[in-house]
């Protein structure tokens, strides 16, 4: 473990050739994963061409790493694919204070999926949900029949439940009901969005020859509430002022949905990057987190951070279905490096990690927020964005970005323009330093 953390110490003051050396060390990574993952060897046009359709090329996107996480005792590194800058950084730098001075535990709270058949409009709902409910080892039996293979793997459908669901404020509602049927099903290692898809389509005409009635949707849900991922984190001897600022602004943000969002937003920041790095669909995971966040009525951020005593306590609880085998993970090569490099075979543990780096990388924005301030921390990093936007040069940027990182000192604040006129300065004095 020593040696580990050892190897990642100043890695983001190496060079980009030698980052990836230490990953493939520390990762295991052959020379072919290492290629993959520096963008030498990019994904193959006919990949792509089944992936999307109208495919004309590519976007590339940025995948780096975090460092010095250690979750469940287990050093990590925790691919990342993301534009934004401070990200990375931030993530990294709260981890090491987490590592030095607490610890991060993770857990699961269930494992199924759920997939939703809509009756949108019975006439008798008490009989309907009886005949449901008589057939339901028949509906299940059907259900796994569909995904023998998902059976075999030890998954399947696990139990089905019977909802009824107000029509407010449907037009044309009339006196009916709506019942909804929820398939919850195991999933294993896959996130299980088309194989729940077809066990609801399946369904649909056995469930109309039972109830009589006739089947809307067939549609897994994104909300998955029977599968969440836990995370939570101690960080002792915090200095009171500092402790204070985070829980206060837990609390603003359980007060306000206004606060609550750009909270959860920096949740996010985390949790994203994991899931584009290792071909997930961090869409869904969005969608069922925020419709989670706001399952009491009211939208609330999905962290909390308290202080007890001098240590700081911080908790969340998302849903988070994603998948380690299938899909974009088995046919993206760099997605199959980065869950490599995660060192894990389950999708479990996927989530589980995910939710802790959502976890930190929470508390480093709450953090910044109670201390120094957001804007610091960012411009800081911002820097070298500024210098490419100016128009700086492969050899103009490292020092256009440390001339603005000293006016950042002084003035507090840089922007475009500041950079263009330290670009022009350096030009002129290069000439000058030439004439003469």
């Amino acid at each position: 473990m020593e040696a580990k953390r050892h190897l990642t110490e100043g890695f983001h003051r190496l060079t980009r050739a030698e980052r990836l050396s230490r990953v493939q060390e520390l990762c295991g990574l052959t020379a072919e994963e290492a290629r993959i993952l520096s963008g030498e060897k990019p994904l193959p046009l006919d990949v792509a061409e089944h992936l999307i359709e109208n495919v004309i090329g590519y976007f590339p996107m940025p995948i780096g790493v975090a460092t010095n996480f250690t979750i469940d005792g287990r050093d990590l590194l925790i691919p990342m694919a993301v534009e934004e800058t401070s990200i990375i950084a931030a993530a990294s730098a709260t981890a090491k204070w987490v590592r030095r001075e607490g610890c991060i535990r993770t857990y699961s709270k269930g494992n199924l999926i759920i997939g939703q058949v809509q009756l949108p409009n019975v006439r008798d709902a008490g009989r309907a949900r009886r005949l449901l409910h008589e057939s339901r080892e028949t509906l299940m039996g059907l259900a796994n029949a569909c995904i023998p293979g998902l059976v075999t793997r030890g998954g399947g459908v696990r139990d089905i439940a019977v909802r009824e669901v107000p029509r407010y404020g449907v037009t044309g509602a009339g006196e009916g009901t709506m019942i909804v049927l929820h398939i919850l099903c195991d999933p294993c290692d896959a996130m299980g969005a088309n194989l729940i898809n077809q066990v609801c389509e399946a369904l649909k005409p056995r469930v109309e020859d039972i109830t009589g009635e006739r089947v809307g949707l067939c549609i897994l849900s994104n909300l998955v509430d029977t599968k969440l991922a836990v995370a939570e984190a101690i960080i002792r001897n915090v200095d009171p002022v500092v402790g204070r600022g985070i829980e206060e602004a837990t609390l603003f943000a359980k007060a306000d949905p206004y606060r609550a969002a750009t909270h959860n937003k920096g949740v996010l920041n985390g949790i994203d990057p994991i899931l584009i790095a290792t071909g997930n669909d961090w869409r869904a995971v969005e969608a069922g987190i925020h419709a989670y966040a706001a399952r009491s009525g009211r939208y609330q951020p999905i962290t909390e951070w308290r202080m007890e005593g001098s240590d700081l306590v911080g908790r969340i609880e998302v849903p988070l279905a994603v998948g380690t085998v299938g899909g974009v993970t088995k046919v993206h090569p760099s997605a199959r490096v980065a869950l490599k490099m995660l060192k894990i075979g389950r999708a479990e543990e996927l989530a589980r990690i995910c939710a802790a780096v959502g976890l930190v990388q929470n508390l480093g924005a709450l953090k910044a927020l109670a201390t120094v301030g957001i804007v610091k921390g960012h411009m800081q990093l911002h820097a070298a964005n500024l210098a490419i936007a100016a128009g700086a040069e492969i050899h103009e940027i490292a020092r256009v970005r440390d001339r603005l990182a000293e006016v950042l000192r002084v003035e507090k604040n840089i922007n475009l323009t500041r950079a263009r006129e330290i670009l022009e300065a350096i030009r002129v004095a290069e000439q000058s330093a030439a004439i003469h």
